[in-house]
């Protein structure tokens, strides 16, 4: 059974389009790799998680920010298909 990613957002915040946005861009990454991605509206007010199944890979009041999409696709493909290139998303960032 392949793995789920669950977005948790809080909707008071107005974080959907976020959500749903990293939603979007893990499923085309992810499209052999992943059984789908649910959109789950917090009960925590500010809370913004990402989980495989049941392990938290991020959480914006832990971490005090929000993942970048760079980032986010790095931490599912480490989970998921650890041999996956993400091409361009595997690059290092010069700084």
């Amino acid at each position: 059974m392949k793995p789920v990613v669950t977005i948790t957002y809080c909707p008071k915040c107005g974080w959907l389009l976020r959500a749903a946005y990293m939603a979007q861009e893990l499923l085309t990454t992810f499209e052999e790799d992943l059984g789908g991605v649910t959109l789950k509206p917090a009960e925590i007010a500010g809370s913004y998680q990402v989980f495989v199944d049941d392990f938290m890979l991020f959480d914006r009041k832990r971490e005090g920010r929000f993942p970048d999409i760079k980032e986010l696709k790095q931490l599912v493909r480490d989970r998921v298909n650890p041999g996956k290139s993400l091409g361009h998303s595997d690059r290092k960032t010069e700084g």
